[in-house]
């Protein structure tokens, strides 16, 4: 029997922060140092929350174990190459470890929750 709660619960989180950043780009933004009044860069940051919270809501929808882990695959993929654009992007800037640590920070917790959906 799996105990699919954990991951359904990261995909929750995700998907919130997801809708959040959609609705208010500086959430994701400002961390980096970069200013929410560019309109283009506002549009970037909600398309990666928008990617974030379809991807969130696949995680937590997943009907069954196989679903689940091609999900939090797909949604460790997305986390980690946002480390590697946004790592590349703020180079030099005192908030590239920050940037890197917390995209990095939510793939490995959602990787983690793959043991939940192996058969016990």
């Amino acid at each position: 029997m799996t105990s699919m709660w954990l991951p359904r619960a990261m995909g929750v989180a995700t998907a919130a922060y997801g809708l959040a950043v959609t609705a208010r780009p500086a959430i994701l933004l400002e961390p980096c140092g970069w200013s929410p009044d560019d309109r283009a860069v506002r549009a970037v940051a909600r398309m990666a929350g928008l990617r974030d919270a379809a991807s969130g809501l696949a995680l937590a929808a997943a009907p069954g174990p196989g679903a689940m882990r091609l999900a939090i695959t797909v949604r460790v993929c997305s986390d980690l190459a946002d480390a590697v654009v946004l790592g590349t992007a703020v180079r030099g800037q005192r908030q590239r470890a920050k940037a890197i640590a917390v995209t990095a920070g939510w793939g490995l917790l959602c990787a983690a929750t793959a043991a939940a959906t192996v058969r016990r």
